[in-house]
């Protein structure tokens, strides 16, 4: 199996966990303050229609029927939050979701659609948290840097993962042969090497991959696309790892020695 790029490896691990859990609560708490605010403006319309005597007058019936279909709507907008329950399934490959946008998001690996664009590259991306985290390629900025040894990060999730390389640390575990992994997609990509699972088929050719990368990667094959550049000599390259490798000739870094000498 190739290597998997470190940011498109994240992307898959992006959606089967569904980082943007801030923007949910964000809309949660609108949707909490509209509920409140909705509720108060029934109440105060039942009373406004009572007369002195706290009788109904004849268009207390007209605000009753309002007060219902605001109800309906509000419990519409309850009943679409997320459970916690993977209640949505993906047709193409099965897999579960515990949202409605969730799934959506996901769809876009199998339909290729990127509807976020960089306006300094034109590259194009699943989401509008990818597209951010791209944007600090160009930016140079790495705010998340990790205690023990000073590197940085664009990610706190790259954080996260590069800190286990010092903590040894993997939390996530083969339920088949007791293999540990640092990332849940990792695990993933694991799993279905033992099953045979190739979820990701190429469009033009039909070929079937075990990874969104690994079928990023190989689309490239067919449309020629090379979006890594090396900054000295302009030579471009498919992946990332192959532009690092490159660079290693202008530089003269030899990072791998043998111990056998």
């Amino acid at each position: 199996m190739p290597f998997l790029e470190e940011d498109e490896v994240k992307e898959d691990e992006d959606v089967f966990g569904m980082k943007d859990e801030e923007g949910e609560i964000t809309v949660t708490l609108e949707e909490d303050e509209e509920e409140k605010t909705g509720d108060l403006i029934n109440t105060r319309e039942i009373r406004d229609s009572r007369g002195s005597s706290g009788e109904p007058q004849q268009h207390h019936d007209a605000d009753e029927a309002e007060k219902s279909l605001c109800t309906l709507e509000h419990l519409k907008k309850h009943q679409q939050r997320p459970t916690g329950k993977r209640t949505h399934c993906c047709s193409d490959c099965g897999k579960r979701f515990t949202s409605p946008s969730g799934i959506k998001i996901h769809q876009r690996i199998h339909t290729g659609e990127k509807p976020y664009s960089c306006h300094q590259c034109g590259k194009s991306f699943t989401t509008s948290g990818h597209l951010t985290q791209h944007q600090r390629t160009h930016t140079g900025e790495k705010s998340y840097s990790c205690v023990q040894c000073g590197k940085s990060f664009g990610q706190s999730g790259a954080l996260t993962v590069h800190q286990r390389t010092h903590t040894g640390e993997k939390p996530y575990i083969c339920d088949q042969c007791g293999k540990r992994f640092a990332t849940s997609s990792n695990l993933t990509l694991h799993q279905r090497t033992q099953t045979g699972d190739k979820p990701y088929s190429c469009g033009q050719c039909g070929k079937s991959h075990v990874s969104s990368s690994n079928l990023t990667l190989h689309r490239r094959t067919h449309t020629g696309e090379k979006p890594y550049s090396c900054v000295q000599c302009g030579k471009s390259f498919s992946q990332s790892s192959s532009l690092t490798v490159h660079k290693r000739t202008h530089t003269g870094e030899k990072p791998l020695s043998c111990d056998q000498r």
